[in-house]
């Protein structure tokens, strides 16, 4: 009778993901690797709660406690992972959320997500989300912590990957980019909300945080409208009740009836809103990965985005893409009036420069990762 040989073990550490967008990277992170890696490896997840998931293939260890209070994270990530990476004697412990927990591996790597240390941040959006604030003082020094202990850093842009490099100057940073879905472009449209013919209509997607500068958005309004002009309508995805800096847009720019507060909305509504408006604006001045740059770009319509460094590799080669300066709205109402008169003029595709360590999707990741 032969001897079993034990897998060699993955650990994926994703503690304080359970909803929105961090919890849809962590479900197509464990469906890749229950696919094709729990053949070869016995693959571990830490998670607020395995109810979350349907994956038979995938060994879960539930830590509820993570979400009540940074003290119950900060415990995990440097205390009780430190003893838990001793059992478990991992080939891999991939952490998904930004801090580098004391653990024994083979190969450890970390997923840094949160950009706001590299945020220039003024005194007003701080007063108005004090939450961001902190987080934008406290992740330079959090990311900081155990970072050169990692093989590997993961980011989604090369912006990012520099400025990690000159900041805290670890041993190896990975560009991770994420590879976007096209299953949805070709389904029907069913029309959310009935257009006047003649309207210019666009979309901007996003939850009210302080950088993602809509204000811009309803100052370039005003300006059009001072100009006689009322055939543009934009979609933006808040209500104006979300938050103080969603209440404080609404107060000042409510009245503005080509600006519609439209609320939160489900994925699949974002994509039918997708298919129904002309074009996409995207004046945010800080992304991780602008996704919806990414996904609206398949469909081959105008797409209006600031000109910064995120922006530029989340659209990558395309036609149809104008740039602005994020803090100019006479420049943006301009821009309007063109792409409405159909005198948009696009700006030229710079092709990408190749750099190592550049990947797209988890299979690619995982690759990488697990090859060393």
């Amino acid at each position: 009778m032969g001897t079993h040989v034990a897998k060699p073990v993955i650990v994926i550490s994703a503690i304080n993901f359970s909803e929105g967008g961090p919890l849809s990277i962590l479900k197509d992170c464990l469906a890749y690797a229950a696919a094709h890696l729990t053949d070869r490896y016995k693959v571990i997840a830490l998670v607020h709660s395995s109810a979350l998931f349907d994956l038979h293939a995938i060994d879960f260890m539930e830590l509820p406690k993570a979400k009540r209070s940074w003290l119950y994270r900060l415990y995990y990530e440097f205390f009780y992972f430190s003893r838990l990476s001793r059992q478990l004697k991992p080939y891999l412990w991939l952490s998904l959320h930004d801090i580098t927990p004391n653990v024994e591996a083979t190969h450890r790597a970390v997923y840094c997500h949160n950009p706001s240390p590299f945020y220039n941040l003024p005194l007003s959006q701080a007063l108005m989300e004090p939450n961001f604030f902190l987080f934008n003082q406290f992740y330079r020094y959090l990311y900081k912590i155990n970072i050169k202990r990692n093989d590997f850093v993961i980011v989604q842009q090369r912006w990012l990957r520099r400025e990690f490099e000159k900041l805290f100057k670890p041993h190896r940073v990975i560009v991770a980019r994420p590879k976007v879905s096209e299953d949805w472009k070709d389904e029907k449209t069913d029309l959310s909300y009935p257009r006047k013919n003649g309207i210019t209509r666009l979309i901007y997607p996003v939850f009210p945080r302080v950088f993602k500068n809509f204000e811009i958005i309803g100052e370039a309004v005003q300006s059009i409208r001072k100009r006689g002009i009322e055939d543009v309508e934009i979609l933006i995805t808040l209500s104006g009740q979300e938050n103080l800096y969603a209440r404080w847009l609404f107060k000042r720019y409510g009245y503005l009836e080509e600006i519609k507060f439209i609320g939160l909305q489900p994925r699949e509504t974002i994509y039918r809103l997708y298919r129904e408006v002309d074009a996409m604006i995207f004046p945010s001045k800080l992304e991780t990965w602008g996704m919806p740059l990414t996904e609206f770009k398949v469909l081959d319509k105008p797409i209006l985005a600031a000109d910064l460094p995120y922006a530029h590799e989340s659209i990558g080669i395309y036609h149809k893409a104008k740039f602005f300066n994020p803090d100019d709205p006479e420049g943006l109402a301009d821009l309007l009036i063109r792409l409405r008169q159909g005198e948009l003029e696009y700006d030229q595709p710079v092709p990408e420069t190749p750099e190592v360590d550049c990947t797209e999707g988890w299979g690619e990741l995982f690759d990488l990762l697990l090859s060393s």
